[in-house]
């Protein structure tokens, strides 16, 4: 977990905050969200509480009693995709907009405050990736779970990957608008970055060119922890979600690509023990 600098919460503990760039939160928006809640309840094991409405109806999934993610409800005439979308720290969050629009990339929502816990924006990258930017206030918006380099617990985010159409330009981007440290990865004719801060790696930028989705273009992937990935692949199919990709073994565990009820995709992810 990549983080700096320490601040105490509205609880009276003392909480982590995350250094610029690292990924800190991630939050999906659906039209169903009383059925999205059943199937990730169903999934993963969380329990729910309400959230910031600054954008709407939004609720906060719980896994023993930490904060792990967030789903919100999508205006009823907004017909858009369903997606999780990625939160990147900042420390100025008005500042990190204002470099994402001389970057290229484009403002979607914000900056604006999520009641007392921050300030948020959601952006889009030069290609159309939609992200987040978080400024935490009090407290982080991820608790003590959801960071990149805590393997192991299931049901908590445990990566972060961009699928675009080419990895170079996208993540000249990034490490503008960010700080990013890049490190292409071997073999050279493999089209990856891994990005990283401080150090540590915290994200990673795949091109894939054309076997990008044509109904969904470039986008970011979560990966979520579990603790079988096949097991957890059967109880997703019928809980009514959709196997993408089945289940493969790699060099970071067992790994299989999926889709929610509402066509949301993220990836379920076993670690090695």
């Amino acid at each position: 977990m990549t983080e700096t600098r320490e601040s105490d919460g509205p609880d009276g503990k003392t909480h982590a905050r995350y250094a610029p760039g690292t990924p800190c939160w991630v939050s999906l928006m659906v039209h169903e969200p009383a059925a999205t809640q059943d199937f990730y309840g169903e999934l993963f094991g969380w329990e729910f509480q309400p959230g910031p409405r600054r954008l709407g109806p939004y609720v906060r999934a719980l896994l023993d009693g930490r904060e792990v993610a967030g789903i919100g409800q999508l205006p009823p005439d907004l017909h858009l995709p369903t997606a999780w979308t990625p939160y990147l720290a900042s420390d100025d969050v008005d500042q990190t907009a204002e470099t994402v629009r001389l970057c290229g990339g484009t403002l979607g929502v914000g900056p604006l405050d999520a009641a007392a816990a921050g300030r948020l924006a959601i952006c889009s990258d030069p290609s159309g990736a939609v992200f987040g930017v978080w400024q935490t206030a009090q407290h982080p918006v991820g608790g003590d779970f959801g960071a990149p380099g805590v393997p192991g617990v299931p049901g908590t985010p445990a990566w972060n990957e961009l699928l675009t159409f080419d990895s170079v330009t996208v993540a000249k981007f990034y490490e503008s608008v960010f700080g990013y440290e890049e490190q292409p990865l071997a073999p050279a004719d493999f089209d990856r970055v891994t990005l990283r801060v401080e150090g540590r790696p915290v994200a990673g930028i795949q091109g894939v060119g054309n076997a990008l989705p044509r109904e969904r273009g470039p986008h970011w992937l979560t990966y979520f922890e579990v603790a079988d990935t096949d097991k957890s692949l059967d109880r997703l199919v019928a809980l009514g979600g959709q196997v993408l990709q089945p289940a493969r073994d790699g060099a970071h565990g067992r790994v299989a690509s999926v889709a929610d009820p509402e066509g949301a995709r993220f990836a379920l992810v076993q670690s090695p023990r």
